[in-house]
């Protein structure tokens, strides 16, 4: 069986710092790994302005209650637990996600972790290890698994360089043009055919919602 490797934001489930954004009203929040290739300077750059804004964590909790999957999302996931392995690999907060993974229908994700202060104060955050998703990628080929892989960013440029098959989903155009070498969906159709064309278990169509994002 092949394992399907997915980043979580904007694949699966919308920007939560974007969320986190509208719901204050700091612009600068709107920043996301889309726009800097650097995930330590986006980081800090966000921590910095949750210092500045006193946001704790019951805050962030609250504003993140309501996010829901991308249109089309569940029966995708459905589909591809149906007839592959499937890890989600992320750069989010085991902290962010409690709601998420429940309405994702407890997917494994993979992720970071927060360092919270008693007072639930955001002091700074953990790597669960450099470029993570590339190196789980290499373990799970070292185990003999092919890796079929998708994202939207540029923290996932070496998780598709590392896979048998890496594909953008709904990239910018700037993510496009610096990476053109790989393939491009921009509905799940698009990406189960893919999917499917490059798998050896050769499964069933997927037919479903199609989301594809603005």
């Amino acid at each position: 069986m092949d394992i399907c490797c997915l980043d979580l934001e904007g694949v699966l489930i919308p920007e939560m710092w974007i969320k986190i954004a509208d719901q204050t009203g700091i612009d600068d929040l709107r920043l996301t790994t889309r726009d800097l290739s650097s995930y330590d300077e986006l980081m800090r750059h966000r921590l910095s302005i949750v210092e500045r804004h006193n946001l704790d964590m019951k805050h962030i909790r609250d504003m993140l209650k309501d996010v829901e999957p991308l249109a089309g999302a569940l029966p995708f996931l459905k589909w591809l637990h149906r007839h592959f392995l499937v890890f989600i690999l992320s750069d989010t907060f085991y902290e962010f996600i409690t709601d998420m993974r429940r309405k994702l229908n407890d997917p494994i994700i993979l992720c970071h972790h927060l360092e919270i202060s008693a007072h639930d104060q955001i002091k700074g955050y953990r790597l669960r290890q450099p470029d993570s998703k590339r190196v789980a990628v290499h373990a799970f080929q070292k185990l003999g698994y092919r890796v079929l892989a998708s994202g939207d960013s540029y923290n996932d440029v070496t998780m598709l360089q590392s896979a048998d098959t890496g594909v953008w989903y709904c990239p910018s155009e700037e993510m496009r043009r610096k990476q053109p070498q790989f393939q491009v969906a921009t509905t799940y159709q698009q990406l189960a055919d893919i999917f499917r064309a490059a798998s050896r278990c050769h499964p069933p169509a997927f037919s479903g919602p199609m989301h594809a994002r603005a």
